[in-house]
């Protein structure tokens, strides 16, 4: 408010005014800041350069409901990618992707949505692909095709498994995929401990940032292998990064290293965050 306009209300003079706020700041109480404003589309120019991505999209950080706020930006660059009835949508789990596909995915009849990994034993909703792919197939008018696979105890119950001409047909679609819809993941060990207590594996080096669909990588984008990934049910590292378009759809300070690393693995060439993310993954990039 003008100082005429507290004056005013409070019917004292300005000078009144004037001086009170002078001796407010003076105790520190009134501290007055010129901000940088954020301007999400400035951001996204920038992030794009930095990571060398196909497509971005920021968006300002909302003070609630951030993971469901991904949802326009994602349908966005859904409806740019311009897919066709039998292009292959791959969709991966996590609390981000779960939310975006709850919230609507745009009509794209006839095409192909298909599990990137297997289902688990874990009740938590992030990570019940099943449900996604369903979810995500009703909403664009596409075809589903789920992945009733678990992690296996052994490599060769796995390489069983995918022998089944069933299961295979479902498998080959991954050599197909025009887009993918994933999260980016933390490193277990600063993962949520209440819902990886599956997930979990000690072989896993510290030198992994995070992971997308459970494939780790380093901060410079190189893969980390660990001892479960041969008894896993996913599409492999090369099948993502052949997909034209690999949206990374991730929130959170936390994460700038880990979706530094899944771009420069190349598993995602696109990407939906906030401002706040965006700034942090600028500074770390030394692009801010």
């Amino acid at each position: 408010m003008a100082q005429v306009e507290i004056a005013r209300k409070l019917n004292v003079s300005t000078s009144t005014v004037s001086r009170l706020l002078h001796k407010a700041r003076a105790l520190g109480i009134v501290r007055i800041e010129v901000l940088d404003p954020v301007v999400p589309e400035e951001i996204t120019e920038r992030l794009a350069e930095a990571l060398g991505l196909k497509a971005a999209a920021v968006i300002d950080t909302p003070s609630t409901g951030i993971l469901a706020a991904l949802t326009t930006p994602l349908r966005d660059l859904l409806r740019q990618a311009d897919l066709k009835p039998s292009s292959v949508i791959g969709i991966g789990w996590g609390r981000a992707v779960r939310e975006v596909i709850q919230a609507g995915l745009p009509r794209m009849p006839d095409v192909h949505v298909v599990a990137l990994n297997g289902g688990h034993q874990e009740s938590a909703p992030h990570l019940q692909i099943n449900e996604f792919v369903r979810n995500a197939a009703e909403q664009t008018g596409g075809k589903a095709h789920f992945m009733h696979a678990p992690y296996f105890s052994s490599a060769s119950l796995r390489d069983a498994f995918l022998g089944d001409p069933g299961i295979r047909e479902k498998v080959d679609l991954w050599d197909r995929i025009d887009c993918t819809i994933v999260g980016v993941g933390l490193h277990h060990r600063d993962a949520d401990p209440e819902s990886h207590s599956l997930l979990r594996d000690d072989s896993l080096s510290a030198d992994a940032v995070g992971d997308v669909i459970r494939h780790y990588f380093d901060v410079q984008g190189n893969v980390v292998p660990w001892d479960g990934e041969g008894r896993m049910i996913a599409a492999s590292v090369d099948q993502l990064r052949n997909a034209r378009l690999s949206i990374g759809v991730a929130v959170s300070v936390e994460k700038a290293p880990s979706i530094i690393g899944a771009v420069r693995s190349r598993m995602i060439n696109a990407l939906v965050t906030d401002t706040s993310t965006a700034l942090a993954i600028l500074e770390r990039t030394g692009s801010h």
